[in-house]
């Protein structure tokens, strides 16, 4: 006899309870949930953007998103984990971080407590740079001690509509990753009381130097600089800031949440038979 269906009463994980979470169980569906758990960060973004830039944005993405989903999808959100790994801005103040050490273990644990409620499958979504390696790290471990199903991504890795993309150059795409163009738009299309236009200028990174200088430290791709924020721009800020409107981020926000809804059926459709158990030895 199959067990009847149970429908998830909140897409937020602390809004269900504990029966709740039994009948999810129960239903057997608990195993094709996917639990999704917001990191982000508290750091200083230039002299024009307040310090809860990542936390803003992954929070608005997400918002545009939660409309989108369908009804019988189940997803569950986690708590935001807005403190973070932020120590290449810490030269600045204001400027809120964890330890690699703290992070990879408090990501790990909520992993950990995820498992333990049946859910079989986990989004790391993720709205800060400077952490993706991190969670590289962390989904190995879930794999490794919980036999998790773990993606990491950000909602800047989702792929854009030529259509969106391509309001920013290439260049700012490439070099104006951090409260230039694109987020400081975002900003004013989500949050335009804490953005400080006047402040915004075209922030050039010591990157796009270097791009020009040298062909292997400079291409972007073969070696990476172990970097803080002051080693791209002294203010902070890398990116033409000046341009940003809030149009332009107004479809950003709105492309990047559809793509986060396509990847969740994904998730969601994938099979747990991706995670291969024993195997023999040849």
């Amino acid at each position: 006899m199959t067990a009847a269906a149970f429908h998830l009463p909140s897409r937020f994980w602390a809004e269900l309870s504990t029966r709740a979470f039994a009948q999810l169980k129960a239903s057997g569906q608990a195993a094709q949930t996917v639990a999704v758990l917001p990191v982000a960060a508290i750091e200083q973004h230039g002299p024009h953007l307040p310090l809860s830039v990542d936390a803003t944005l992954l929070q608005g993405v997400i918002d545009a998103a939660l409309p989108q989903l369908p009804a019988g999808l189940p997803v569950l959100f986690l708590p935001p984990q807005n403190l973070g790994l932020s120590p290449e801005h810490l030269r600045f103040s204001g400027t809120l971080t964890l330890s690699p050490a703290t992070v990879i273990a408090l990501w790990t644990e909520i992993g950990e407590c995820v498992a333990r409620a049946g859910v079989r499958k986990l989004l790391l979504f993720n709205g800060h740079g400077g952490q993706v390696s991190v969670m590289d790290i962390v989904a190995r471990e879930l794999r490794t001690r919980c036999d998790l199903i773990v993606y990491g991504a950000s909602w800047f890795s989702l792929p854009l509509p030529d259509a969106v993309a391509g309001q920013f150059s290439a260049q700012e795409h490439r070099f104006g990753i951090h409260a230039g163009e694109i987020e400081t738009s975002m900003m004013l299309h989500l949050s335009p009381a804490t953005v400080q236009m006047e402040q915004a200028r075209d922030f050039r990174s010591s990157a796009q130097h270097r791009a020009g200088q040298y062909a292997i430290l400079g291409n972007g791709r073969t070696a990476k600089l172990g970097w803080q924020m002051q080693d791209y721009h002294p203010a902070g800020a890398v990116g033409n800031a000046a341009a940003a409107t809030a149009e332009k981020g107004r479809s950003v926000v709105t492309a990047a949440a559809a793509q986060l809804v396509a990847l969740l059926q994904e998730l969601h459709a994938l099979p747990l038979s991706t995670l291969v158990g024993e195997t023999e030895v040849f």
